[in-house]
């Protein structure tokens, strides 16, 4: 049984879509917090248990039998609570003696120190794969998109520096092929899309719609959690690269003019 975890949220759903291409649904399991949230996966013949990260007992339950898990990481906000969220997966996977985990932890986590769900998986012994995810494309490559097409200018802040985001689709095909495929248990994946700028992006919006869009450098007036972003964007935190998810997909990653034009399909659905 391969189980997922936190499979009603967006990664998840894409991720049990690509399982179904590879095994028999009764074969998967997700574990969701609302099982009547999930009434559609249940429909396709995916069995729904009910595994809550804030209720260890029905994790360990929802984990029961699992020859392979993927631990979707908390979408708490909140550092503490996230880490206590995880802390209690992995207890449960353990304690349900899983075959093998896999983890959707952040890029840097196997070398800042600051991966403590990864630590507390190496401390279970059990056989585990690290898919270590950058920033999703679509935080990105959103609504603004539009609006950028419309006034003919896209702005930000970033310096033109280099982002290596990654799809949800790629990162969720890549999940479903370490599931499934061999050779993956005890790796560290370090998964970086193909790295774009906005200037890049400007042009790639001309190609795609078809009208001039021109990039224009602004002053950073965002605050908060943005701010953080774009002052790391700006000091080239985001430029790492690495082939190890063209490497798992075995095709390259979805470049920046598949996931404009991708991105903005759905905007105008």
């Amino acid at each position: 049984m391969i189980v997922v975890s936190a499979a009603s949220g967006t990664l998840g759903r894409l991720v049990i879509d690509r399982l179904l291409t590879r095994v028999p649904a009764g074969d998967v399991a997700a574990a969701v917090r609302v099982p009547g949230a999930a009434a559609d996966l249940r429909a396709r013949g995916v069995q729904v248990r009910h595994g809550d990260y804030d209720d260890p007992a029905s994790l360990r339950e929802a984990f029961d039998d699992a020859r392979r898990l993927l631990l979707i990481s908390s979408p708490e906000l909140d550092p503490a609570r996230r880490v206590s969220h995880h802390q209690a997966a992995v207890d449960a996977a353990r304690i349900a003696g899983v075959g093998a985990i896999a983890y959707t932890s952040f890029l840097g986590a196997g070398t800042d120190g600051t991966g403590a769900t990864e630590k507390a998986i190496l401390d279970t012994g059990l056989p585990y794969t690290m898919l270590r995810h950058p920033y999703y494309s679509e935080a990105f490559l959103n609504p603004g998109l539009r609006a950028a097409v419309a006034s003919g200018e896209l702005t930000d802040a970033t310096g033109g520096r280099g982002l290596n985001t990654a799809s949800r689709a790629d990162l969720a095909e890549a999940a479903a092929n370490v599931l499934t495929g061999e050779g993956h248990l005890g790796r560290g994946y370090d998964f970086t899309g193909a790295l774009w700028t906005y200037p890049q992006l400007a042009r790639t919006l001309t190609e795609v719609c078809g009208t001039p869009v021109t990039y224009r450098e602004t002053p950073d007036e965002a605050s908060g959690a943005l701010r953080w972003l774009n002052g790391q964007v700006r000091a080239g935190a985001l430029e790492a690269q690495t082939t190890d998810l063209q490497r798992v997909l075995r095709r390259p990653a979805t470049t920046l003019h598949q996931a404009v034009t991708a991105a903005l399909r759905m905007l105008s659905e």
